[in-house]
């Protein structure tokens, strides 16, 4: 297949709209930081709250749907069996969905939010500390994703629509009957999806790879810099090519599982040396009290506010990062789940994922909580976003060979997130294929690559800011738009699948 222009206008106006923006990054990149900063205040002020509430409409939504009589209904035909076993599929989906962020944030956010309470409500700081991590990590981010995989699902496996975006918008057909404004409405709207994609990864892969160098740095008491995480990023896309290029079934379903494995074995190495019992009851008080704060929660109201700086800094940032994963991880989750019901979907993203991931912060936030008690004094051993679970991890036991397994681990988070994402964009600029050729993927590996370096250019732009600041501030304005299309997204998923519904009963 020949990469025309005129046959692949996505693909070419996608990658023009990205070389130019990177060309701000490279050349302006000090003037490119300030122009994100002073935007994204403004974006932060005005549509803060719009992101709360688009998030529990979410899992609101999710909610009835998975116990209506809807749930019932298969992404697929009534004879359609789902491809993958269901450890595979979840290991997928959990990969591709969060990924390297558990540990970046393992034993720093817990730390954190225990020594900053953000809320009061009359439980111990440490109860409060992992009910706000369970509300940023929980079921608004998989909801997220859920809705989104839901409503592409439909349209492509129910209505054998193209793996598009703008497939989940196809009732525009019937309200724009001209071709032209059709064709740009759609394509406006796969472009903006692409776009979206493409910072939301980026910026994992730069704190991510930031991570690994900081990882690096720690444990040889050697410092890589700048250009060691570029050095680590080169790595990273080379392998994720290597996997995106064997497919889903030899290459991502491989690593993924993988993941999974490593990170359980992460999991019960920290578990069975800590207070087993004390891990179980924090868990289970937690968990109680963020299900029933979850609306209060939701919409930051009355005593569950923690302020607007609080909310800008975490859960804002949070609920862009997860809309902006929203295309490709909706997508590639859709992809992955066809002959599965609804109501399966539904509970197997909101549900597994959110749990496990509570467990995981619970033993390592609960773990780092003791350790600062035998301190005696803290001097921030935790604060250090891109360090804090190495140094968490010189607590124990064999901390060389653990710290090293957690490097390749988040090595290989970052290569299934990446490999996905550039499966998922191959499918949407070749023609909405199920098998993308390797020619796109090719393509969009190496353009992530150039874009990441970007990013983590800009991250460095100045003295007092590092990839995570430059990364909250840029997504908070990326997410926008998309966040604003998800709404109109969802509002026709409804339209046409209870219209299906109602034509089938009669």
């Amino acid at each position: 297949m020949k990469l025309n222009p005129k046959q692949n206008g996505l693909l070419y106006i996608s990658l023009g709209i990205l070389l130019f923006f990177s060309f701000f990054l490279y050349v302006f990149t000090i003037e490119t930081y300030n122009g994100i900063e002073s935007f994204s205040v403004y974006i932060r002020q005005r549509f803060g709250k719009f992101y709360l509430w688009l998030g529990l409409l979410c899992v609101l939504l999710l909610v009835v749907l998975a116990f209506s009589r809807w749930g019932k209904h298969r992404l697929g035909k009534d004879t359609d069996k789902p491809q993958f076993s269901r450890l595979a599929w979840i290991s997928m989906l959990y990969s591709a969905g969060m990924g390297a962020g558990i540990l970046l944030r393992a034993v720093q956010e817990p730390v954190f939010m225990m020594r900053n309470p953000p809320i009061d409500n009359q439980t111990d700081s440490g109860t409060i500390a992992l009910e706000y991590t369970f509300y940023q990590w929980g079921f608004t981010a998989w909801a997220f994703y859920a809705v989104f995989a839901i409503a592409v699902g439909y349209y492509l496996f129910v209505q054998s629509k193209k793996v598009l975006s703008s497939s989940a918008f196809s009732s525009v057909e019937r309200m724009v009957p001209s071709k032209k404004p059709q064709q740009l409405i759609f394509g406006s709207i796969d472009i903006l999806a692409i776009l979206t994609t493409v910072f939301g990864l980026v910026a994992a892969i730069g704190l991510g790879t930031t991570q690994i160098e900081g990882g690096l740095t720690h444990l040889l008491q050697e410092d890589f810099g700048l250009q060691g995480t570029i050095v680590v990023l080169l790595i990273i896309s080379i392998l994720a090519f290597l996997s995106v290029f064997r497919g889903v079934n030899k290459g991502i379903k491989v690593i993924s599982t993988w993941n999974i494995y490593i990170t359980l074995g992460l999991l019960f190495f920290v578990l069975v040396q800590s207070d087993v019992l004390s891990v179980f009851t924090q868990f289970s008080t937690a968990l109680f009290h963020y299900i029933v704060d979850f609306i209060p929660l939701s919409i930051a109201y009355g005593q569950y506010n923690p302020g607007e700086e609080f909310l800008t800094d975490w859960t804002y940032y949070y609920w862009a990062f997860w809309l902006a994963w929203a295309p490709f991880t909706g997508i590639f989750i859709a992809r992955i789940s066809k002959g599965r019901t609804m109501r399966e979907v539904i509970l197997g993203v909101l549900l597994v994922p959110s749990l496990g991931t509570f467990f995981w912060f619970t033993t390592f936030g609960q773990s780092a909580f003791t350790i600062i008690e035998n301190f005696g004094s803290y001097q921030g051993q935790f604060d250090n976003v891109f360090s804090s679970i190495f140094i968490f991890f010189e607590n124990y036991p064999f901390q060389g060979f653990i710290n090293t397994l957690t490097i390749l681990l988040l090595i290989s988070f970052l290569v299934t997130s990446l490999d996905s994402a550039i499966f998922v964009l191959s499918m949407f600029t070749d023609d909405g294929k199920q098998e993308p050729s390797k020619k796109h993927r090719l393509l969009w590996s190496i353009i992530l690559t150039i874009f990441s370096i970007g990013i983590i250019l800009l991250g460095n732009a100045k003295a007092d800011i590092n990839v995570l600041i430059a990364m909250q501030k840029l997504l908070i304005i990326t997410s926008l738009p998309f966040s604003l299309l998800m709404v109109v997204m969802i509002v026709l998923f409804i339209y046409d699948f209870r219209k299906q519904q109602q034509t089938i009963s009669t």
